[in-house]
């Protein structure tokens, strides 16, 4: 039988752009007998990056400098939208009024007053399904951390921590890009880079902070600007958000970090969880490993499995073998295709309501690290 194919239409041929493409190349690899992604239409600024997407995949129709283009094919049922954070509510929210569904990049929004106009608009046109990235979680190790949440193996939570680190920043000869450019990246800087994939588990489970307390870093304040010259650098590069979380009758911190100077860390996610009856982490540095341990009595032992292909959505490779980055991206959009089918997977992609508390948390982080002060998060 003829599997069903969903049209998408990319905005911005970039990295992530480029990561969706080939996901979708490589859908046979996965055992599903949903929906199958077939890439319509492009658009990008830069007509340079047409070739590559045209060469590999034949069923593209229009390729546009214009995404009005994309958003008027009738044959285009969904927008995968990856730009800078100051076109998020411009094209968010003409694609969604357009009637399309949509996949954005994070942050959702430069800022809380651009997120709250993309939510409006989905609000709107409740038909459509409309979700923001976040792949790290489909790792099998995260995939098992998330199960023992839901089991509720971890007993009364003692305090979370997770994190997303970069090191590329730490060349201070790094030429400048726009997630330096406070105009294009917003004053939430590695916060709004990075932040919704730490909180992406976090939020799922209801655990939302209440205060937090921000320590910001500019480290690097003016980088090479390509033209001889020099420019300044005006975002954040590292923060650490050490939030208050009320649950289930009691409280237990929680500790975010987003890092664009971490040493050694090439592109390092983590998440820990520490609980009265288990505890666990996972981290992309040792992708195969998922570590814990278990309270018996006054001693405690951590312990380590080496994990293989145990993927939410089933495919082709042996159990034997490693999963990584590409499988993870793969394994989220083929999670994204389950929630357009109205199917309800364990865990889902990152919610538009997700995405408003993820602002209500780093706005107040901004006011915590200006007035040194602990900040109630507005939700």
């Amino acid at each position: 039988m003829r599997r069903q194919k969903v049209r998408f239409g990319v905005i911005g041929l970039g990295l992530m752009g480029k990561e969706f493409a080939s996901a979708a190349a490589r859908w046979a690899h996965l055992l599903t007998d949903g929906p199958v992604p077939e890439i319509t239409g492009i658009c990008d600024s830069s007509p340079a990056k047409f070739a590559w997407f045209q060469d590999c995949f034949p069923a593209i129709k229009i390729a546009s400098q214009n995404y009005q283009d994309l958003l008027a094919a009738r044959e285009i049922e969904v927008i995968y939208c990856a730009v800078p954070h100051n076109l998020h509510e411009r094209i968010y929210v003409d694609t969604i009024r357009a009637g399309k569904h949509l996949m954005g990049e994070k942050p959702f929004g430069i800022d809380q007053k651009a997120n709250a106009a993309i939510l409006r608009a989905a609000k709107e046109n409740p038909r459509l399904l409309v979700r923001c990235c976040s792949e790290f979680p489909y790792f099998p190790a995260a995939q098992r951390l998330i199960g023992w949440i839901r089991e509720k193996r971890f007993g009364r939570i003692l305090e979370v921590r997770a994190g997303f680190h970069h090191s590329s920043d730490l060349d201070p000869g790094k030429p400048i890009n726009w997630k330096r450019m406070v105009e294009v990246n917003g004053e939430y800087g590695c916060m709004g880079d990075l932040g919704i994939h730490t909180q992406h588990i976090p939020f799922r489970f209801g655990w939302v902070p209440r205060t937090v307390y921000a320590a910001l870093s500019k480290i690097v304040t003016e980088r090479p600007d390509g033209k001889g010259g020099m420019a300044p650098c005006l975002t954040w590069d590292n923060a650490v958000l050490s939030c208050a979380v009320d649950y289930e009758g009691y409280n237990f911190p929680m500790v975010l970090e987003t890092k664009r100077m971490a040493p050694g860390a090439t592109n390092t996610w983590y998440i820990a969880v520490d609980g009265l009856e288990a505890s666990a982490r996972f981290s992309t540095a040792e992708p195969k490993s998922f570590y814990y341990c278990q309270t018996r009595g006054k001693e405690q032992a951590w312990s380590r499995v080496d994990l293989g292909y145990e993927s939410a959505v089933p495919a082709i490779t042996g159990g034997i073998f490693e999963f990584g980055f590409p499988d993870a991206i793969q394994q989220m959009w083929a999670v994204f295709l389950q929630e357009l089918e109205g199917r309800k997977p364990a865990f889902g992609t990152v919610t538009p309501e997700e995405t408003r508390i993820s602002h209500a948390l780093q706005t107040a982080a901004l006011a915590s690290h200006k007035n040194r002060s602990v900040e109630r998060v507005m939700l």
